[in-house]
């Protein structure tokens, strides 16, 4: 909100249920609400495209986002918040120190991350050593100097489906 770039974390809780989606930690931003029912959704239509044992049916998820620096809120979760998804309901955690770079829309559309040489120096400052990135983001790493690019261990991504597996571990 605050037009600063800011680092957000994403805890998730899946609990026995009848399929409800409940998100706290965001306030009152109409666009991050939109952002993780955009996640929730592809979740829904694309859970078989990451595990047959997803139950959507028998579970509730739960979602808490942190606002790390207490910036404001990002419309930017869409993807973080499908990965958790993901995670939560394959009782998966992802990576340590693992950051995930990149929005994407309700089809599944994944976009390039804006202003990357500025993002990787938050995320390094945040403890980062992982980043999954965009294929999208490739052509803007000549604008990343390098001694910064080198501090990551970068994996680019095609997909959301892509995505979480490499968050995952999973390759």
């Amino acid at each position: 909100d605050s037009g600063m770039i800011g680092v957000y974390k994403i805890e998730i809780e899946v609990v026995s249920g009848s399929g409800k989606f409940e998100r706290t930690g965001i306030g009152n931003s109409r666009e991050a609400k939109e952002s993780t029912n955009t996640a929730f959704n592809y979740f829904k239509a694309n859970k078989k495209n990451i595990s047959g044992t997803i139950s959507l049916q028998n579970n509730d998820y739960l979602m808490h986002v942190q606002d790390l620096q207490g910036i404001g809120m990002t419309p930017q979760l869409a993807l973080a918040s499908f990965i958790a998804l993901c995670s939560g309901a394959l009782k998966k955690p992802i990576q340590s120190q693992m950051v995930v770079l990149g929005s994407m829309s309700i089809g599944g559309t994944v976009n390039k991350v804006e202003e990357l040489a500025s993002t990787l120096q938050v995320c390094f400052n945040a403890g980062a050593k992982k980043v999954l990135l965009p294929m999208a983001s490739a052509s803007d790493i000549g604008t990343v100097p390098p001694d910064l690019f080198a501090k990551f261990q970068i994996s680019f991504y095609q997909s959301p489906e892509d995505a979480v597996f490499k968050a995952l571990g999973v390759e």
